[in-house]
Formats: C-alpha cells, sequence, structure tokens
C-alpha cells in the first residue's frame, strides 16, 4: 500500500466497515476478461455472503474463475475546494480482499446465508418462502486476504472550502 499510515490492520475496524458497508462490489475474470459487479450481502465474520438469480453473466464469470476480488465501502464524503479545481478531496473508509466463492447447496447453509443477508440490511431474522430457493442461488466468499484504507482526514476541515 503506497500510502501506509492509511491502512487499517484492526480486524474489529475492517469487519464495521463491512458491516456498515451497504453494496458488496465483486471483481472475477473470464479468459482474460474483467468483470465487477455489486450485489447485496451477508457477513457473519467468517464469510460474505450474497444471492443471485439462477442464471447470468456473473454466474459465468463465479463458475469459471472462483477466485475473486472484492471491495466495500462507508462513511464516503466528498471534501470540496471552493478555489482550485483537483484540488478536491474524499473522505473515507474502504475494504479490499481476495477469496473464493463457493454456491451453497445445502438448503440449511442457503437459509443460514439468506438470513445473514437480511439481516445486514433489516437487522431482523426473517422466514423464507421455499420458492424463493427455485429462483435464487446462494454464494460465500472465504476470505483469503483482507485490508482497510481510510482517507488522511475523515473529519471534514471546515477550513478546506475557504480561499
Amino acid at each position: 500500500m503506497r500510502h501506509s499510515d492509511r491502512e487499517i490492520r484492526d480486524r474489529a475496524t475492517i469487519d464495521q466497515i463491512i458491516n456498515s458497508a451497504q453494496v458488496l462490489r465483486i471483481g472475477s475474470c473470464k479468459e482474460n476478461m474483467p468483470y465487477i459487479v455489486p450485489v447485496c450481502f451477508g457477513y457473519d465474520g467468517k464469510y460474505i455472503y450474497f444471492h443471485t438469480s439462477a442464471k447470468g453473466m456473473k454466474i459465468d464469470y463465479m463458475t469459471f474463475n472462483q477466485q475473486v476480488c472484492f471491495e466495500l465501502e462507508d462513511d464516503i464524503m466528498v471534501i470540496p475546494n471552493a478555489c482550485i479545481a483537483c484540488k478536491w478531496s474524499m473522505s473515507f473508509r474502504s475494504v479490499i480482499g481476495f477469496g473464493m466463492i463457493q454456491e451453497m447447496v445445502v438448503h440449511e447453509d442457503k437459509i443460514h446465508a439468506l438470513d445473514h443477508i437480511m439481516k445486514h440490511y433489516s437487522g431482523s431474522t426473517w422466514e423464507f418462502d421455499e420458492d424463493i430457493f427455485k429462483i435464487t442461488r446462494v454464494w460465500r466468499i472465504s476470505i483469503l486476504d483482507i485490508k482497510g484504507r481510510q482517507s488522511k482526514d475523515r473529519v471534514l476541515d471546515t477550513q478546506s472550502s475557504i480561499c
């Protein structure tokens, strides 16, 4: 990492970023062509879960190559500079990781994964209509490597927009 002072090494902070993020972006590669897709997700501290429809481009990529890169961010804010173009900045925290995708095939595992996805967005557990499992595929990412990063100054400096 170029700015090692901005690296987040503390796993509790990385978990906090994951738990407060709204979108998981998954990057994959098939036959030398990269592909990135945003998905809804859940996290249990060990695995990241997401679901897909039964078919589609992301399915083609994930079944061809189970190695993925993923990204999440939270607490994003543009920091403008009222006087100088290209001197604007961004306040953020982000996580980038690498992992292996695995499709969940055991029914109880699918319920566990969907529970985490629903809890992530609603804060509650849910009952699932069995018909949903006929049209939904459920996946997990086993995290192999993960790092966090934050902007140098995460607090908006009110002086930054004054000339």
